[in-house]
């Protein structure tokens, strides 16, 4: 069975829950989200010191689960881009993109001719290594098709440019970095400060206004539930570290009550 495509959710009302992983590069671990109803999985390499031979097995266990994944590389370098979706990856997640000319450049790299300039190598992990004797077209046509591109704004100018990022064609998500946006602001941590809601209301409104999906990450499953409702569509409940440490926590402190 084929992994669900991932760009078929892009845009849709219903909410679209994940997490993310930033440990737990286990052979289990697509099967025991798929098993919970996780809809994707963001892979993190951008703070784990995860490299490509993990992002390669974990892309295997994740397809594994019919569950669609997305790798957030560590930098817009075109070799990050173009070698994390060469690992069968669904979608690819880029940080920090700040302006048209950078959502452009991460494009080049990931999309095939005649949408980009990405390296072709066909028949291998991203076509699942099957043995296909189509012309050359088509095939690259069916990789760009599949192809998921999420940008992470996490800067004012980001915010600022976030309407014409997202009607660039082929962007398919904008994802805030909530963190380094409030640290970008001059606030640290102060989600509720007026720049931060409006930084992330622009980012929400081009989202929506061009068809696209917004998403951000939650501490917990209430938060994710109050994103959902002031329009993001894709929400990351927690991580995978952080998912552990509350379900033992508590249960911890359910047992000494007890």
């Amino acid at each position: 069975m084929p992994t669900p495509n991932l760009r078929a959710l892009v845009g849709t009302p219903k909410t679209k829950i994940g997490t993310f992983l930033f440990e737990f590069a286990t052979p289990g671990i697509g099967q025991i989200l798929k098993a919970a109803g996780a809809e994707f999985a963001v892979l993190d390499m951008e703070h784990t010191g995860f490299g490509f031979d993990t992002v390669r097995s974990v892309v295997r266990y994740l397809q594994a689960a019919d569950l669609p994944s997305i790798v957030r590389v560590p930098s817009q370098s075109r070799h990050h881009i173009s070698r994390a979706l060469d690992t069968g990856a669904d979608g690819v997640m880029v940080p920090i993109v700040s302006s048209v000319a950078q959502a452009k450049a991460v494009l080049e790299a990931a999309k095939y001719w005649p949408d980009g300039t990405r390296g072709v190598a066909l028949g291998l992990a991203h076509e699942r290594f099957a043995m296909r004797s189509e012309p050359l077209l088509p095939r690259l046509a069916e990789q760009n098709a599949r192809t998921a591109i999420i940008l992470q704004i996490e800067d004012p100018r980001g915010a600022a440019a976030a309407d014409e990022i997202a009607a660039m064609p082929g962007v398919d998500m904008l994802w805030l970095g909530h963190n380094d946006l409030s640290v970008a602001l001059g606030e640290p941590g102060a989600f509720d400060h007026p720049d931060f809601a409006q930084a992330e209301q622009a980012t929400i409104a081009a989202a929506k206004k061009h068809g696209k999906s917004a998403g951000r990450l939650a501490v917990d499953a209430k938060q994710g539930a109050e994103f959902a409702r002031i329009g993001y569509d894709f929400v990351s409940i927690a991580g995978d570290v952080w998912l552990l440490q509350q379900a033992f926590a508590a249960g911890i402190e359910t047992v000494r009550r007890g």
